[in-house]
C-alpha cells in the first residue's frame, strides 16, 4: 500500500518536473544573441503545420504554448497613425508631396512611427491586440497619379516617378527608423503594381501596359523603395498583362524577388485573393488561388483565405510543407526585426509612452508641413495702387467674413485614412485666431454641395472689408471605392468641375460685394479653377491640410510665411485633354508626355517674393562610367519678403524614340532672406538617366546631348544648360 503510494508520488513528481523543465527551456528563437535567420529557423521547427497556416492571415492567431500572442497586421499611417484614436493628423500625402521637401517628410514619418510605437506599447501593456494598433503599416501609396479622375490619387505623391521615389524613400526611412538592431515600424510600398483607377473596375481590370512604360513609370518608385529596404510590398487587386498581381510570376517572382532581391514580405491587398477566382476568373477556386499565391511569393493575406485553404492545398499536394515555411519565414523575420520576442528593456522604442502621442512638437510639425504644402495659384492686384492682395495686412481689414461649406469642415482638414485629433484648427478658427480681438470676424456656411440658388453670407460679405471663401471637395466626394460614398464615380471624379453650387456661390459673392475676395480650394486632385478665377482676387489650393490647416492658412494669408507649395500634378484644362481613363499607356499623360496647354503646369506655385538664378558651375561632358552630373547655381531673393524657393531641374533627352519630353531629375528647397542669395549644388546620379531599351529588354544610358532646364515649374526656364554623355 505504502509502496504503491510512493511509486505514484514519484511518477507524478517526475511528470510535473518534466513540465516545469519544458516550460523553463529557452528555445533558440528567444535567444537574442543569435541571428534573426537562426531564430526564424528554430521557430519554424517548433510550430506545427496547422499553427504555421494560422499565422498566414492578417489576424494571426495566438500560439500560447510558444508564447506567441495574437497579432493584427492591418495598420494604416498614410499621413499619421490612422483609425487608432488620438493621433497627429498631418496633411494628406499629395499635399505633403507639394512641399517638395523630402527632408521634412522624413521628419513627419519619424513622428508617425513614434506615435505608433507609443500606442502599441500602451496597448500591449494592457494585452489589447487590436487592429490598427500594431507596428506594420500599409503605407506609403506610391502608385503614379497618372489621371486626375482617380479618387485615390490624393493618397499618392503625384504624377512624377522621380518625386514619388524621393518622397516615398524619405517616408520609409523615417517610419522604419535608424536603430542598428531594431526596426521602429515596418513600412509598405503599395499597390504593386500599375494600379491607379478606375476605382469601380479595380477588382477585375486587366491593365495592359508595355514594358517601357512599366519600367520607366509604374515600377520606378517601387524599385527605389526596395533599394531603401522597405519591409513590405503590397500586391494590388488588378491584373497586369493578364497576370493577377497577387499570383503572377512576372511581378512577384521575376522582378521583385529575383531581379530586385527584395528581402521583406509581401502582403495582399485586402481580399485580393478572392478577386482572382471571383472577378478575374483566372483560377477556378480558392484552394488553387491559395496554392498559387504561396508559390508566387505571397507571405501575408489580408483576408482569411490562406488560413482556410492552405491546408486544403497542402492535402491536395498543390503545395508542400516547405512552401508554407517559405511563405511564413519573411513575416516572422519582420516580427523579429520589430523586437516582438525580445526583452522590452533592450528595445529603445519600447520606452515611448503617452507623452509621445499628439504632442506639441508633432502638432507644430503638422502645421509646418501644411504651410509648405499649400499652393498659391493666383495673387491679383487690388486697390488704386494696384498692389498684390496677399499677404494681407491686418491693419487694413477691420472686418472680414469667412464663408463656404468647407470653412468649418473637419473632413476638409483630415482627408482619408486619418486619425482623430482633439486639436484640429479649421479655417474659420485659424483666421479668427490670427487677427486682433478688435477685428470683426463673421462665419457663414454660405452654401452646400447641391443647391445652386439659396446662399448665405452674401449680405455679411457686402459689409466686410474682406471675404475668404473656402470651397472645393471633401473625402466623401473623392477617394477609395466605398469610402467616398457621395462620389458619382465609385470614388472617382467624372469631371474636373468644382461643385456647381460652389461656383454659383462665388459668383453671388462677387456680385454682392466690391471688397477683396479670396478663394481657398480644398481637394485631392486637379480641378477647373477657370470657373472661379475671374471672380476672385486670390486663390490658394489647400489640399486636405491636416489638423493644423486653419493655422497654416492664416499664417500664409497674413504673411507669417510665404507660400512655397508646388503642384505635384498637372492641372489640365479638361478631361478631354487626356487619353481614355482605362488606358495605362503614358503617351499624352502628365507633363512628361503631354505638351498641351494647361491651367497650371506640374511644379507650379507662386510666392510673395521673386527670385533670380545664375550659373556658378555648369555641368560638363561626362562619360558613361561616371557617377553623376553636378552643377552649382546661385539663387537670389529679389523681392520684398523672406521666402522659400524650390529649384527644379528638368532634363531633356537625346532624340530617341519614345523619350519623355522632359523629366524632373533634381530639386532643392532653399530658404532665402529678402535681398540675399545662396549657392546650391545640384546633382543627378547618372543612373537616373537610364531608359528601357525595347530591343535588348534592359536599361541603358544613351549617349548624346542632354539639355537642362532649371526653374520653379516644369514650364519655367530660369537657366538652361547642356551636357554630353560619351563613351
Amino acid at each position: 500500500m505504502n509502496c504503491s503510494i510512493s511509486f505514484r508520488f514519484v511518477m507524478i513528481f517526475c511528470f510535473c518536473a518534466g513540465i516545469i523543465s519544458a516550460q523553463q527551456k529557452t528555445f533558440a528563437y528567444k535567444k537574442q544573441n543569435l541571428s534573426i535567420d537562426k531564430r526564424v529557423d528554430d521557430l519554424l521547427k517548433q510550430l506545427t503545420i496547422e499553427e504555421k497556416i494560422s499565422l498566414l492571415g492578417f489576424e494571426s492567431k495566438a500560439v500560447k504554448r510558444l508564447d506567441i500572442p495574437q497579432y493584427n497586421w492591418w495598420n494604416e499611417s498614410l499621413h499619421g497613425v490612422a483609425r487608432a484614436g488620438k493621433a497627429t493628423v498631418f496633411p494628406q500625402a499629395l499635399g505633403m508631396a507639394a512641399s517638395f521637401n523630402d527632408n521634412l517628410l522624413n521628419e513627419v514619418a519619424n513622428a508617425i512611427s513614434t506615435e505608433a510605437r507609443a500606442k502599441n506599447n500602451m496597448a500591449v501593456a494592457k494585452d489589447r491586440r487590436l487592429q490598427y494598433m500594431g507596428l506594420n503599416f500599409w503605407s506609403p501609396n506610391i502608385n503614379i497619379f497618372r489621371d486626375p479622375r482617380w479618387g485615390r490619387g490624393q493618397e499618392t505623391y503625384g504624377e512624377d516617378p522621380f518625386l514619388t521615389g524621393k518622397m516615398g524613400t524619405a517616408y520609409v526611412k523615417g517610419l522604419q527608423g535608424t536603430d542598428p538592431k531594431y526596426m521602429k515600424a515596418a513600412a509598405c510600398a503599395k499597390h504593386f503594381a500599375v494600379h491607379s483607377g478606375p476605382e469601380k473596375n479595380r477588382h477585375s481590370i486587366d491593365v495592359i501596359v508595355d514594358e517601357k512604360d512599366l519600367r520607366e513609370t509604374y515600377l520606378y518608385a517601387f524599385k527605389k523603395l526596395v533599394d531603401a529596404k522597405v519591409e513590405t510590398v503590397m500586391c494590388a487587386y488588378n491584373r497586369v498583362n493578364s497576370e493577377p498581381c497577387c499570383t503572377g510570376k512576372t511581378l512577384l517572382k521575376d522582378i521583385l524577388r529575383d531581379e530586385w532581391k527584395f528581402g521583406g514580405h509581401v502582403v495582399t491587398d485586402c481580399w485580393a485573393l478572392q478577386d482572382i477566382y471571383e472577378s478575374h476568373k483566372t483560377l477556378p477556386n480558392s484552394v488553387t488561388v491559395a496554392a498559387e499565391a504561396i508559390k508566387a511569393g505571397v507571405n501575408m493575406d489580408c483576408s482569411g483565405l490562406l488560413q482556410k485553404d492552405a491546408i486544403n492545398a497542402l492535402n491536395q499536394k498543390l503545395i508542400t510543407q516547405k512552401d508554407i515555411d517559405n511563405a511564413l519565414a519573411p513575416t516572422l523575420r519582420t516580427q523579429f526585426k520589430l523586437g516582438f520576442y525580445d526583452k522590452p528593456e533592450d528595445n529603445p522604442y519600447r520606452k515611448y509612452g503617452i507623452d509621445s502621442i499628439a504632442n506639441t512638437y508633432h502638432r507644430n510639425l503638422s502645421r509646418k508641413m501644411a504651410e509648405q504644402s499649400m499652393v498659391l495659384l493666383k495673387n491679383g492686384e487690388v486697390g488704386e495702387k494696384k498692389t498684390k492682395l496677399l499677404p494681407l495686412k491686418k491693419e487694413d481689414y477691420k472686418s472680414m467674413v469667412v464663408v463656404g461649406p468647407n470653412a468649418a469642415s473637419l473632413d476638409a482638414l483630415l482627408g482619408n485614412y486619418h486619425g482623430i485629433t482633439d486639436k484640429a484648427v479649421n479655417f474659420v478658427e485659424g483666421i479668427a485666431g490670427a487677427v486682433d480681438p478688435d477685428t470683426r470676424v463673421e462665419y457663414d456656411m454660405g452654401c452646400d454641395f447641391t443647391d445652386t440658388k439659396n446662399f448665405g453670407g452674401v449680405w455679411a460679405a457686402s459689409m466686410a472689408d474682406l471675404t475668404i471663401a473656402v470651397i472645393g471637395f471633401t473625402p466623401v466626394y473623392e477617394g477609395e471605392e466605398g469610402d467616398a460614398f457621395l462620389a458619382d464615380g465609385k470614388g472617382d471624379r467624372k469631371n474636373m468641375d468644382l461643385p456647381a453650387s460652389h461656383i454659383a456661390y462665388i459668383k453671388a459673392l462677387r456680385k454682392g460685394t466690391k471688397s477683396p475676395l479670396v478663394a481657398v480650394v480644398t481637394g485631392g486632385s486637379a480641378v477647373d479653377i477657370s470657373a472661379i478665377e475671374p471672380y476672385v482676387d486670390a486663390i490658394v489650393f489647400a489640399w486636405y491640410p491636416g489638423e493644423q490647416g486653419g493655422t497654416a492658412l492664416a499664417n500664409l494669408l497674413f504673411g507669417k510665411v510665404s507660400p512655397s507649395g508646388h503642384l505635384p500634378v498637372t492641372f489640365y484644362k479638361s478631361f478631354s485633354d487626356l487619353p481614355d481613363y482605362n488606358s495605362y499607356a503614358m503617351a499624352g499623360r502628365t507633363y512628361r508626355y503631354s505638351d498641351k496647354e494647361v491651367q497650371y503646369p506640374f511644379g507650379f506655385g507662386l510666392s510673395y517674393s521673386t527670385f533670380g538664378y545664375n550659373w556658378v558651375r555648369r555641368p560638363k561632358t561626362v562619360k558613361l562610367n561616371s557617377e553623376k552630373i553636378s552643377m552649382q547655381i546661385e539663387i537670389f531673393n529679389t523681392g520684398n519678403y523672406d521666402a522659400d524657393e524650390v529649384a527644379q531641374v528638368y532634363v531633356e533627352y537625346p532624340n530617341v524614340n519614345r523619350m519623355p519630353l522632359k523629366e524632373l531629375k533634381a530639386f532643392k528647397r532653399v530658404s532665402l532672406v529678402k535681398g540675399k542669395s545662396k549657392t546650391i549644388t545640384l546633382e543627378i546620379p547618372l543612373e537616373e538617366l537610364q531608359k528601357w531599351d525595347e530591343t535588348t529588354k534592359q536599361f541603358r544610358i544613351y549617349e548624346g546631348n542632354y539639355t537642362l532646364k532649371i526653374g520653379s515649374n516644369s514650364r519655367d526656364t530660369m537657366l538652361e544648360g547642356s551636357f554630353e554623355i560619351v563613351k
